[in-house]
Order: C-alpha cells, then structure tokens, then sequence
C-alpha cells in the first residue's frame, strides 16, 4: 500500500502512470478506496497499442477495469465497485489479489478553481481540478493524489493537493540497505568462538561448522570475510537453526586457477567466481558500477563451462535496448543483427577474452567463429513463452528492468540452466524506476535466502586508473 500518516481509510485518485506502471495496483490499497477520472480511462485507451511493456499494461489494467464493471449497473458502478474480487493476473496464473476498498469511476462533471492559471488543457491539469474538487468535499475522507510522474507532484504540491508517489513496489526505503552477499566480521572472531567451530576436509575442501548467534544470521551462498586482507574467506554452504556450514573459497587470483584466462583482482571478483562457476547455484546477481568487470566475469565463466566442461549447451545473452543519447532508429537485418548496437559490451569483452598474441588473423577468426555459434545475443520482445533448457543465460544490464519483466524472464529458464543478472543501479534509464523499484534490486532482496542462489555486490573499478579517476570525481 501507499505509505500515509494518517491511518483512516483514505480516498486516492490514481494518475494514468500508476496503472502503466503496475496494472495490479487497483487491488494494492487495501481497505482504501480508488478514484479513477474519466480522462484516465482515455489516457489507458489511447496507450493500448503495440507490443511495448507500456501498452501490455495498459490492456491488463482495462481488463481489470472491464472485470469489475462487467456485471455491476450504471449505479452500482456510481455508488462504488467492490474490489474485493478475486481477479486473475494472467492466462498462467489463477492467483489473485484481494482488497476491501470500493472502485469509484467518474460518473458526472467535476470542475474546480486554480489558485494560479495553468496554460493548456493538458490531461494532466484535469486530473489535478479532479483531485483539488475532491478535497475540497468534507464528506469525503483524506483525498491523496497518487502519481508516478515527478512534474505532476510537483505541480500538486504548489498548488496545495495532497500528492505521493506509487511506493507499492518499493523494495527497500534505502538501497543502501540491499543485500551484499558479503558479511565482514572483526578479526577476534576466532577467539570468541573458539569453543563453537569443527573443522574437516572432504575431497580437497575445507569445512568449518559454527555454531553461535552470528551463525543464525547468515544466508546460504553468502560470503564470510573475517579480519580482512584475505585472513579467512568462506562461502555459507548450510544454515541450520543455531549454526552454519561454511566452506573456504576457492582462489582465483593466479594464473593456474583462472578462468578462461581470467583472474580475480580482488576479493569481491573472488567471491563472484566461486557463484559463477558453482554448478549448484542456479541464480547468480552481480551489482557493480561501470569496469568493476561484471560482463568480463560472467562471459569468462560461461565459456568455461560451455566450451571446456560442457555444463551447458551455449550462453544466451540479452539486454534492454534503451539509448543513453538519441535513437538510431529502426536497424534491418535479422534478430541478432538489431540486437549488435546493443551488445557492445559483450564484443568488447569477447576481444578480451580471445586475445592471443602468438594466434595469426586465421586464428583468430576460427576463435571467433567457435564462439559465434556458442554465444547467442536475443532481444527481451521474444522471451515470452520461451523455455531454455541446459544454457547460460546473462541478463544484462538488468537494473532497467521491472519486477514484472524480471519474473518473465527468471520464469523462463528451464532444467540445467543458470541465469546471471547483472547491473548497475547507479545507471537507471527506464522512466518511473529508482534505485529501490527496480526489478533488479527486487530479484537480490527475494533471492537472497534460497540455497541455489548467490549475490555479490563489486566495489572496486578494475577498468583502467583514468577509468577510475572519472567514477570517482565525475
């Protein structure tokens, strides 16, 4: 639900954004009532075609709509819809969203007066009269208006109407807060805990199990850093009710345990490797900013496991095609061909990858095309529907995506696959996601408990010291 001080039971006024945003957002106020304004209703209409996320919403929510007025009159629909109504979300789900709040459709003219003039008819400054007439009725209970577009708050706000955003989807009130699959514990660890740790080695791993209140605390695949500077680093294997299993690490820093000719440079890279090669774990998400090597990492371990174990028939890679300047317009050729502006990252780190200086120009293009038809890019638009079976599958640039998207996606994979979300959630181009909705930071806060999933969040830029400077002081 919106967040509100006041606890009775309030009317909200949704904004057109609200519903584009989340369809299910009718049945997300719970003993609250909703006012939707005819122009609304218009706004939804004339959002509904083509094949974007925005006119896919768009349709669910007037399906929602057509649902609850279907069977009621001209006044039941006047005096209030019931929304506690049990309304499928999809063609694959029967579930449903219950809510004790009443639906109010706008039935008659409503008009009211602006303490300034504002220019136009726009939609926006009709929804606003609504909302402001609303108020102004003291029959009425607290009267908020509930948008997703910053401008229109703010033009809310200085004209004297209660205002908020859309907060249901907030994961978290600080991203600061965001899981980052590593706990730091002091250096006396040990000696607190002496009394409380076994220790033991099968098949060339070490173990140690340790019991105690800290141990309670930890999550599976989670990463344990006691003392710093590589003193003792440990992965969380089993958590019990009043101890844990934890095993050392694996140490990728040198040449000999590489992979694919990759070495961690730091601790954090480390820790990203043990999840990326780790068969059992089935979900890996890595969150980083630009050159803390997230791409590099992901497409080293993928090609380990493709080309040398053969743990997975090939990598499938896909990403959101949102431009950072202008639009480049409609591109011909086939679906990989579109998809190459986007992919970018993906060549620059393959250039890496199959670096050789010994390998001539025919060896390196053979290299390369071994690669071609191992390597996949596929475009978001054709993912629904689909099921992918023994791949690696990279989603990058995940932090543009929705929640909604990233449960399409994550749905999608089949037995013997592994996805890898990655993302930066300092870089977000999707309009109405912050660094708190996006499905991104969804996706790490829901996955963190679940034993065949990992997460690490990567501080240190690894790109280049010019690289560096600019992150730091741009």
């Amino acid at each position: 639900m919106t967040k509100t001080d006041n606890k009775e039971k309030s009317l909200f006024v949704l904004d057109t954004n609200v519903l584009i945003h989340d369809p299910m957002a009718l049945f997300n106020f719970a003993e609250h009532d909703i006012f939707l304004p005819m122009v609304v209703l218009e706004e939804l209409d004339n959002n509904k075609k083509g094949h974007s996320e925005v006119a896919r919403n768009a349709r669910q929510a007037s399906r929602f709509l057509e649902d609850l007025t279907s069977c009621s009159s001209p006044e039941e629909i006047k005096n209030g819809l019931d929304l506690n109504q049990r309304i499928s979300i999809d063609q694959e789900s029967e579930e449903g969203y219950l809510a004790s709040g009443r639906l109010f459709l706008q039935t008659e003219y409503i008009s009211a007066e602006f303490p300034i003039h504002l220019p136009g008819r726009k939609n926006d400054n009709d929804i606003l009269a609504i909302t402001m007439a609303l108020q102004a009725d003291t029959k009425l209970p607290n009267v908020y208006l509930i948008s997703k577009d910053i401008n229109m708050r703010i033009k809310a706000a200085a004209i004297g109407i209660r205002v908020e955003d859309y907060n249901n989807d907030r994961v978290l009130d600080d991203v600061n807060l965001l899981y980052s699959g590593v706990q730091n514990l002091p250096p006396d660890f040990w000696d607190l805990n002496t009394k409380q740790v076994d220790s033991w080695s099968e098949e060339g791993h070490t173990y140690h199990k340790i019991t105690g209140e800290d141990a309670k605390k930890w999550y599976p695949n989670q990463f344990i850093d006691i003392g710093g500077d590589g003193q003792f680093e440990a992965i969380v294997k089993e958590v019990d009710k009043d101890s844990a299993i934890v095993e050392q690490v694996r140490q990728f820093y040198s040449e000999k345990q590489s992979v694919w000719g990759i070495s961690a440079r730091n601790k954090e890279q480390n820790y990203a490797l043990n999840l990326l090669m780790d068969p059992d774990v089935d979900f890996v998400s890595l969150v980083g900013q630009a050159g803390t090597g997230k791409t590099l990492l992901a497409l080293a371990a993928g090609l380990s496991q493709v080309m040398d174990d053969q743990l997975y028939q090939e990598i499938i890679m896909t990403r959101t095609t949102i431009s950072v300047g202008e639009d480049i317009g409609f591109l011909p050729g086939t679906e990989e061909e579109k998809m190459a502006p986007w992919m970018g990252a993906l060549m620059d780190n393959l250039e890496v990858l199959t670096h050789n200086e010994d390998a001539g120009e025919w060896g390196k293009q053979a290299t390369n095309d071994l690669l071609a038809t191992r390597i996949k890019i596929r475009s978001l638009n054709f993912m629904r529907g689909r099921t992918f079976l023994n791949r690696y599958i990279i989603l990058d640039e995940a932090q543009n995506l929705t929640s909604k998207q990233m449960r399409t996606l994550i749905t999608r994979a089949g037995p013997g696959s592994k996805i890898i979300c990655l993302g930066n959630l300092a870089q977000i181009d999707t309009p109405y996601l912050t660094e708190t909705t996006s499905g991104l930071t969804y996706v790490v806060d829901r996955f963190h408990s679940w034993e065949h999933s990992g997460h690490v969040t990567l501080k240190r830029g690894e790109r280049s010291r010019l690289a560096d400077f600019a992150a730091d002081i741009l």
